[in-house]
C-alpha cells in the first residue's frame, strides 16, 4: 500500500508528503494549522482530519472524528474532486474584502434542521461567512418545514426569486426535471465508494441540469452522508411476502418504483409528516437514513429498521441569479471559497455519519434486520424491471440525452447500462 510521490520516493497510502512546490509547502502550513478542529483538510497527513465536529450531533457518541473513520474512507481524500474543493476554497490566497458598508442577506431553504448539510451550514459556514465579510454578508437558513415547502417546488422557486437560494434535492424535483433522476435510481450502487466516486464524476452535468431551469448559480454541494435508505416499519422484512401491500413513505419517484417493484405501496409523504403518520398507522413504514430518522424520533413510532438501500447522495445548493447579480464581486468571490470549505467540512464528517446512524438508532431501542439474500436479489431485479424504465417514462424514452449520461458516468462503476431500446445489459466494469 504505498504511493509514489512526485519526487520518486514512496509514502504509505493515505500520508503522501506534501509536494516540494511552494503553493503545496504553504498549503501544507495551512493543514497544520487547522489540524484537529472544524475545517480541517487534508493535504498528505489523515490524522490530522482527527477531531471535534462543529456540532456534537455530527460526530460519533463523543462529538468527534476518529481516525478509524477516516481510514475506511480514504477514497474521499484522495479524490481528485476533494483536492479541486481545496483549490476553490483558496487557502492560500483568500480573495480580499474590499467592500465595506453593504449589508446583503442570502435567505437558503435546507430540506430539513435535523439532517446533516444543514447542521454543517449553521454551525460552520453561516459563522465563517459573517466573520470572513465583517457582517456584510449573512447566510440565513430556513427549512422545508418552516416555509410550507414538500420540495418538488423549489425549482420554480429559486428561478422566479420566491427563494433567494435553496438545496435542491433531485428525488424530490424529478417529477419536473426527470434527467435528475440519474444519481438516485435505488438499487444501482453496491457500495459508498462507488456512489461518491460515480456521483463526482457527473457533478457539472447535473449542475447544467439544474442550471438550465433556475439560472443562478451552485454555490457549493450538500453530501447527504449516513442516508443508506433503511425501512422503518411495525414489522420485520424478512422476505418478499413481508413487504408486500406494505403502505410505504417514498420522497422520490425512483424510489417509488422501487417500493412497487417490491411489492409494497409507495405514498409520497413529506418528511416532517411521516412521524404522525407512522403513530397514526397511516403509514406502514417510513424510509429515510438512519441519521434523520433518528433526528426526527422515528424510532418512537417503529420497531424495526429494514435494509439499506446504499445511498450516498450530493445535491446542490443554487442562488437566484437576481439576488447573485446585486452581491459586489469580492463577496461573491468569499461566498464560493466559505461554501467550498463548508463542503470539504461536510466530507470530512461523512466518514463518521456514514457510521454512527444505525448505532444510534438500535441504542434507542429498535431493531436493524439486514435485508436477506432474497431481498437484495429482488431488489437487483426490480433495479431493471421498475426503477429504470419508470425513469426512461418520465424522460419521454432511451433517446434523452439523461441516458448517455447515465451510460457513461454510472454505466462504467456498476457494469449496467441501458440499450437504445430501453432494455438493461451488463457490461465490464471499467472503473473501481
Amino acid at each position: 500500500n504505498l504511493r509514489i510521490n512526485p519526487d520518486g520516493s514512496t509514502s504509505p497510502l493515505g500520508a503522501a508528503a506534501a509536494s516540494t512546490s511552494p503553493g503545496a509547502s504553504a498549503l501544507a502550513d495551512i493543514a497544520a494549522k487547522l489540524a484537529g478542529a472544524p475545517g480541517a483538510i487534508y493535504v498528505g497527513d489523515l490524522s490530522q482530519l482527527v477531531g471535534p465536529a462543529s456540532d456534537p450531533d455530527l460526530g460519533g457518541f463523543d462529538g468527534g472524528v476518529p481516525l478509524a473513520s477516516l481510514q475506511r474512507h480514504l477514497y474521499i481524500y484522495e479524490s481528485d474532486y476533494y483536492q479541486e474543493l481545496v483549490e476553490r476554497a483558496n487557502f492560500d490566497n483568500p480573495t480580499e474584502l474590499t467592500s465595506s458598508g453593504e449589508s446583503i442577506e442570502v435567505q437558503h431553504a435546507c430540506i430539513n434542521r435535523a439532517l446533516l448539510p444543514c447542521k454543517i451550514i449553521e454551525s460552520f459556514w453561516v459563522p465563517n461567512l459573517e466573520a470572513r465579510t465583517n457582517g456584510q454578508l449573512e447566510l440565513v437558513v430556513s427549512s422545508f418545514p418552516e416555509l410550507g415547502l414538500a420540495g418538488p417546488d423549489t425549482l420554480s422557486l429559486v428561478e422566479d426569486g420566491t427563494l433567494a437560494m435553496a438545496n435542491i434535492y433531485g428525488g424530490y424535483v424529478a417529477g419536473e426535471l426527470p434527467p435528475i433522476e440519474v444519481q438516485v435510481l435505488w438499487g444501482a450502487y453496491p457500495n459508498h465508494e462507488i456512489t461518491y466516486k460515480s456521483q463526482t464524476s457527473m457533478h457539472p452535468e447535473l449542475e447544467a441540469i439544474v442550471l438550465a431551469e433556475t439560472g443562478g448559480v451552485v454555490v457549493n454541494h450538500n453530501w447527504f452522508a449516513g442516508v443508506d435508505q433503511y425501512f422503518f416499519c411495525h414489522d420485520k422484512i424478512l422476505s418478499m411476502a413481508d413487504f408486500q401491500g406494505k403502505k410505504t413513505r417514498s420522497h422520490s419517484a425512483a424510489l417509488s418504483d422501487w417500493i412497487n417493484g417490491m411489492g409494497a405501496q409507495a405514498q409520497f409523504v413529506a418528511f416532517s409528516e411521516v412521524y404522525t403518520a407512522l403513530e397514526r398507522g397511516i403509514l406502514d413504514c417510513g424510509v429515510t437514513g438512519a441519521d434523520p430518522a433518528y433526528g426526527q424520533r422515528w424510532y418512537e413510532v417503529t420497531k424495526y429498521m429494514n435494509g439499506p438501500l446504499i445511498s450516498l447522495t450530493s445535491t446542490n445548493n443554487v442562488v437566484n441569479d437576481r439576488v447573485w447579480d446585486k452581491i459586489p464581486d469580492d463577496l461573491r468571490q468569499i461566498f464560493i471559497e466559505e461554501g467550498a470549505k463548508s463542503e470539504l467540512e461536510q466530507l470530512r464528517l461523512m466518514s463518521i455519519q456514514n457510521e454512527v446512524g444505525t448505532e444510534k438508532n438500535t441504542r434507542a431501542g429498535l431493531e436493524l434486520v439486514q435485508f436477506s439474500p432474497e431481498m437484495i436479489a429482488a431488489s437487483d431485479a426490480t433495479l431493471t424491471s421498475h426503477v429504470i424504465p419508470g425513469w426512461l417514462r418520465r424522460l419521454g424514452g432511451p433517446g434523452e440525452p439523461a441516458v448517455q449520461l447515465f451510460n457513461d458516468k454510472v454505466a462504467p462503476w456498476i457494469g449496467l447500462k441501458i440499450n437504445p431500446d430501453g432494455s438493461t445489459s451488463e457490461i465490464p466494469i471499467t472503473k473501481r
